[in-house]
């Protein structure tokens, strides 16, 4: 009897812990931790743009840049487009990332990934290239960061992350401004929702305000979140500039575009535009604004 009881006890346990066992495959677990844009790791981006030097288009440091967005982007799991042409026998080449593809509207993110070939605002080295940090780097490594950061899973939009080519070398030779993106917006198959662009945006000093060409609605939505995200001193609602930037192409389409500018940056087109110019803090402030955007909105 009493190796019954025994034998009863022990079988009692092992079916104890073997439905604790399989319970735990149906707990319900709790939702994945939230994933925030962090400014240092987008630096780290801009960073690393600025180790290959500056980077025009067609040269080898501007290939090599191309190469490293593509590599992040398919190390983060966004399916890459690219859409290479040639300009004034230059190769140039833009590049997309892409995720929830089919969810939704389609929502673009833009920032040109080349640098100007001439500094031609420095008076003392007008014919350098320019670095580059903040007016090439900054808004990449924005986009860079959001790829990793963004809840694609729960989104409501298809998420396109533009990296246009050819925009910043207009007056030179005979360039023209914002090639890269007048490609894509002449050759696009769907029309997007939105269109946001990141230009110029780490300066450590940074002040954004409406760029006019902007639809005033969706600007108005952006700085919205800012002010809630405590970002009032430097996402200032009064309008400023009127910029021709890589959203004029999509504008002329008809669809709604902001430019996320902050033109008052005295080091713009001079060798002066390095690194020590922009901070993980303004990347971060931008880079938050469009997370929530994207995330949160209805």
């Amino acid at each position: 009897m009493t190796n019954r009881k025994t034998l009863f006890a022990i079988l009692v346990v092992c079916d104890i812990i073997l439905i604790a066992a399989g319970a735990w495959w149906f707990w319900p677990r709790a939702a994945a931790e939230a994933i925030d844009f962090d400014g240092s790791r987008a630096l780290a981006h801009a960073e690393a743009q600025m180790a290959f030097g500056p980077r025009p288009t067609g040269a080898e440091a501007h290939r090599q840049t191309g190469d490293y967005i593509l590599a992040e982007l398919t190390a983060r799991g966004w399916k890459t487009e690219t859409q290479e042409f040639v300009y004034r026998d230059a190769p140039a080449r833009n590049i997309i990332g892409k995720a929830a593809i089919g969810r939704g509207p389609v929502i673009i993110i833009g920032a040109h990934y080349d640098t100007r070939r001439h500094a031609d605002r420095d008076s003392a080295s007008p014919t350098a290239p320019t670095p580059g940090a903040n007016d090439g780097a900054s808004g990449v490594a924005v986009l860079l960061e959001l790829a990793r950061a963004l809840d694609t899973q729960d989104s409501r939009y298809e998420i396109w992350l533009a990296f246009f080519d050819a925009e910043d070398n207009g007056g030179i030779d005979g360039w023209e401004w914002i090639v890269g993106s007048t490609h894509m917006a002449q050759t696009l198959t769907v029309r997007p929702e939105a269109v946001i662009i990141a230009d110029m945006i780490g300066d450590a000093d940074q002040q954004l305000f409406f760029e006019t060409n902007s639809d005033a609605a969706l600007s108005a939505q952006l700085f919205q979140i800012a002010a809630a995200l405590g970002y009032g001193e430097q996402f200032i609602p009064a309008p400023k500039y009127a910029i021709l930037d890589d959203h004029a192409p999509f504008a002329q389409l008809g669809i709604p575009v902001v430019d996320l500018i902050d033109f008052d940056y005295p080091h713009w087109h001079t060798t002066a535009d390095t690194l020590d110019k922009i901070s993980a803090d303004s990347l971060e402030r931008v880079g938050r604004v469009i997370e929530t955007f994207i995330e949160q909105n209805p």
